[in-house]
């Protein structure tokens, strides 16, 4: 058996280095290929393009959305810039920083207005404003949704002063509730956790329930993100109310991608360098969301403030 064992591999061809060399290259290529979903990029760019001219006036259409305020430092801010929500009330942005954990109310250019720091909170990764001076934030590793008067003057907010709605849903560590986006017309809340798997929940009654009329309905929307979401996790999600669309933001896929009001594949941006403009990519994205108008606002860590508009 040795005999022919060495039979078989002197039969073997022998490359040369730069044969191999070719072949790594390919296999390297193709490992790239499955990890950044290259291949589903390709599909659904193609798919996309075939009806744009259908989606483009009625949806948000991402691939037009090039960058105004590139990588801005948020000054004050050295780490763990996180969850974003514009507040049309206000005209202005709110954000929340994790560890130590942090309210900010920033402008729409990423100054910073106001900053109020969470006592009592753990791992605060995502807010979303409900209006009527109310907003919700996220705890990660408890998947705790907290609602939260809007602060009118600086100090500190006690955790013990405000109602939590606590879902203990696929417990993994700190591998919970990401991001949050809210449908105020329709009193939809949706919730993404990161992986471990991927997770995009819709609940229903949320802001009713605060106000006393008891009635939440959580529905699990796997299979919006099975089929449809080709990036390997999911670091937020915004509700746009002029088109009923979501928007999910990829931090490691670097990816921002539009889904209808039934969970169907609109379009999508990539934030690597080079697309809408960028210098650089975006390097950890964790928060996004847009104005009234259609702009669109995205936070990084460390500390990095971007804005988009539509072209």
């Amino acid at each position: 058996m040795m005999s022919a064992a060495k039979g078989m591999l002197g039969k073997l061809p022998v490359l040369s280095p730069w044969k191999w060399a070719l072949l790594l290259g390919a296999v390297l290529a193709a490992y790239q290929m499955k990890a950044m979903h290259l291949d589903d990029r390709l599909y659904f760019w193609i798919t996309t393009s075939w009806h744009q001219d259908d989606w483009a006036k009625r949806s948000l259409w991402l691939p037009e959305y090039r960058v105004e305020v590139d990588a801005k430092p948020v000054v004050g801010v050295s780490d763990n810039f996180s969850g974003l929500s514009y507040d049309d009330d206000r005209h202005q942005i709110w954000a929340v920083l994790n560890n130590p954990e942090q309210l900010l109310r920033l402008s729409v250019d990423g100054e910073v207005l106001g900053r109020y720091p969470l006592h009592g909170f753990q791992d605060v990764e995502g807010v979303t404003y409900l209006g009527d001076d109310l907003l919700l934030l996220a705890e990660e590793r408890k998947h705790a949704l907290v609602a939260v008067s809007v602060p009118h003057r600086e100090g500190t907010l006690q955790r013990a002063d405000y109602r939590a709605l606590t879902l203990g849903i696929d417990l993994s560590g700190n591998q919970g509730f990401e991001g949050l986006g809210y449908d105020r017309a329709g009193d939809r809340l949706f919730v993404v956790k990161e992986h471990s798997p991927r997770k995009l929940y819709e609940i229903r009654g949320l802001k009713r329930s605060l106000q006393g009329e008891f009635g939440l309905e959580v529905i699990d929307r796997q299979d919006w993100i099975d089929h449809r979401i080709f990036a390997s996790d999911l670091s937020s999600v915004h509700f746009d109310e002029r088109t009923g669309h979501l928007v999910l933001l990829s931090d490691e896929s670097r990816l921002l991608i539009e889904l209808g009001k039934d969970g169907q594949l609109i379009s999508f941006r990539s934030l690597l360098r080079g697309f809408a403009g960028l210098r650089g990519s975006v390097p950890q994205a964790e928060g996004v969301t847009f104005d009234a108008q259609g702009n669109l606002y995205l936070a990084s860590e460390p500390n990095l403030f971007y804005r988009l508009q539509r072209q």
